[in-house]
């Protein structure tokens, strides 16, 4: 036998000597971690499951409300949407509140729609961009059934420069002045939104018809 073939038979013994005694003293602890890494990929997978299952029917839930509510089953579409609300998953939780809350105003429920509204805006829990549509929802009701006090309590803090709902405030507040017959200040709302390169078209054509109607009252100077 060669110098060359004992020195790696040597070797190869040692190796499988540290190797042996590697397992022995770890050997319990690496078996431990390959059940605990199986095991924790087999959970996230059953999660990841049981969250899209749940999703998907709530998902399939709220369809059915809205389809209930387009079919102008408002009681049915009120129950499914409440229930929704009460086990529902996810997101559908709080967009059944905001349907819901929907629904009532068209039944003619204004003071309970307006009271839906209120309460999804005041929910922390609820995500900001839902509760700042509550809001704005609320105000535009309160424009036709409520005070331009009332408008501006929800309306007025989404009308500032950096809110993306600004053009929607500022047309509740534009109509709640206008209507109580402050025209100046319906007429600086509505000239906000139509100098607004970023207002959405249509909202632009609202208040530019609302300037031709305060310029064509002639009780507001052309400023």
């Amino acid at each position: 036998m060669s110098d060359d073939s004992f020195i790696r038979e040597v070797e190869e013994e040692l190796r499988s000597d540290r190797l042996k005694g590697f397992w022995d003293r770890f050997g319990t602890i690496v078996i431990g971690i390959a059940i605990l890494i199986v095991v924790a990929t087999a959970g996230y997978r059953g999660y990841e499951y049981f969250t899209d299952h749940q999703a998907s029917a709530s998902g399939d839930r709220f369809l059915a409300a809205l389809n209930l509510a387009n079919e102008g089953k408002s009681d049915e579409a009120l129950t499914a949407l409440q229930a929704l609300e009460a086990d529902g998953y996810g997101a559908y939780p709080v967009l059944a509140r905001m349907r819901a809350a929907t629904v009532l105003q068209e039944k003619g429920d204004v003071e309970g729609a307006v009271a839906a509204f209120d309460a999804v805006a005041a929910d922390t829990a609820a995500p900001d961009a839902v509760r700042d549509m509550a809001r704005i929802r609320a105000a535009y009701i309160l424009v036709d059934t409520g005070s331009a006090a009332d408008v501006a309590e929800r309306a007025e803090p989404l009308s500032s420069d950096n809110q993306p709902l600004r053009h929607a405030a500022r047309e509740a507040l534009g109509l709640a002045a206008w209507k109580e017959g402050r025209l100046a200040d319906a007429k600086t709302l509505f000239q906000q939104i139509v100098d607004d390169a970023t207002a959405p078209r249509n909202a632009q054509q609202r208040a530019s018809i609302m300037l031709d109607l305060i310029t064509a009252s002639g009780e507001v100077g052309e400023g």
